[in-house]
């Protein structure tokens, strides 16, 4: 399986990303990349690979200028219209945060852009327009959608009162959209990220001090595997966090893949340790695509109607599945194993609802690496009327079984066997 592997032990943010993905482009495709992300028509933005190094490795820092000037803060870091400005500069960013981590936090500089806002709204059309592959333009509004309900969130506000500035706004629309593109050029059948460092201690942004990581930042990646470390500082950018939430299937230790490409994508601040995202692609194994978790209990003192009514009020309140084997229990007691499937997130609930439904004092719990056909549904026409198709594919395979419900209503009309209806169906597949 074809497996990209980020590893994000100093963070992430927009350009990083897109440059360690650049570098695992064939050249030439590379140079299509780039020739690409400078037609997008978004006005005065350039995007230029520049070789980079740090601590001694080699890599590529992804520059994206504005009128022919990297922007040092984040478009991505957003406010409510409605506080005021009392910014010592003419862009007006929120927030500090983008870019490379190549920049402080304090903004000493005194530009002439003017301040202009963008909403979300301003934004997915601006990305609709883009001359990029539908599939693309599709993600990179997933992820502007995120960023802006993480935004709301921290500010209290609704969505449509986030208001990006307008400078910066075109710097991460580049980002994302990049980065985006170089996933889709890439073609990744499985991406998987290490857990996220994001720094530690405080960060100083034009509405005061703030913790690290930021409340957007954070908000992004509320359920993603985070840690803080040693590093003071903000190593986690918003979009960084947008786009590694957005994309990553799994969080984890790099999976075991025989590596044919490394790219690396380097900042330019200097932390005292390699400041830089790394992305590894190569081929792995297929593995498991699921997890699911067993509860299972012993029962040797349950009536079968006892049992009926407990698997059936299991399966009401979630349970994937319910079944009993039947088993010699203590003191050579016939009885049944009582096993229910539950999916990872209703593992507690059920396990409570074993013990309410049921006589056992406890209960047996496994979670399960799960391999799975992801489910499908079609529609075949027989002489007789449409029959539904259970189709189920993965792993190069595919199953197809007629719905039940429907081979039957169908034979029950037409007064013929179930099995010459089936066998109809079954010819048309």
């Amino acid at each position: 399986m074809k497996t990209l592997y980020l590893e994000c032990n100093m963070g992430a943010a927009g350009d990083m990303l897109m440059a360690a993905l650049y570098e695992l482009l064939d050249p030439d495709a590379r140079a299509a990349f780039v020739a690409r992300m400078n037609d997008l028509g978004l006005a005065g933005v350039a995007v230029q690979p520049r070789p980079a190094a740090i601590c001694g490795i080699a890599g590529t820092h992804m520059a994206v200028t504005v009128h022919g000037e990297e922007e040092e803060a984040p478009a991505a870091h957003a406010h409510p219209h409605d506080h005021e400005h009392n910014h010592d500069h003419g862009h007006g960013h929120d927030h500090d945060h983008e870019h490379e981590h190549g920049h402080g936090h304090d903004h000493g500089h005194d530009h002439g852009h003017s301040h202009h806002h963008a909403t979300p709204g301003q934004i997915a059309g601006l990305i609709d327009r883009l001359p990029l592959p539908a599939e693309v333009r599709a993600a990179a509004r997933a992820v502007y959608d995120d960023i802006a309900r993480a935004e709301a969130k921290a500010h209290g506000c609704a969505v449509g009162d986030v208001h990006y500035h307008e400078v910066g706004a075109l710097d991460a629309v580049a980002d994302v959209t990049g980065v985006c593109y170089a996933l889709y050029l890439l073609g990744a059948e499985r991406i998987v990220a290490s857990p996220v460092h994001v720094g530690c201690g405080t960060v100083r942004c034009a509405h005061g001090v703030m913790p690290v990581p930021a409340p957007a930042t954070a908000n992004l990646l509320v359920g993603v595997p985070t840690y803080g470390g040693t590093v003071q500082g903000e190593l986690c950018t918003p979009t960084g966090a947008a786009l590694l939430a957005h994309f990553a299937g799994s969080f984890g230790p790099q999976p075991v893949m025989a590596v044919e490409k490394v790219g690396v994508g380097i900042g330019t601040r200097e932390f005292g340790q390699a400041n830089c995202v790394r992305a590894f692609l190569g081929e792995s194994a297929e593995e498991a695509n699921g997890e699911i978790v067993e509860l299972v209990a012993n029962l040797d003192d349950m009536t079968p109607e006892g049992l009926a009514f407990a698997a059936a009020r299991l399966l009401d309140a979630g349970a994937l599945d319910v079944y009993t084997t039947p088993g010699t229990m203590k003191k050579g007691r016939p009885g049944h194993v009582l096993t229910v499937l539950a999916a990872p997130g209703t593992a507690d609930a059920l396990a409570r609802a074993v013990l309410r439904e049921t006589t056992t004092n406890g209960l047996r719990v496994r979670r399960c690496g799960k391999y799975f056909l992801a489910p499908a549904q079609r529609q075949v026409d027989t002489p007789w009327g449409p029959v539904r198709v259970k189709v189920a594919e993965g792993f190069g395979l595919q199953h197809q079984k007629p719905e039940y419900e429907d081979v039957a209503r169908l034979a029950a009309q037409q007064g013929l066997p179930f099995a010459q209806v089936a066998r109809a169906v079954e010819a048309l597949l």
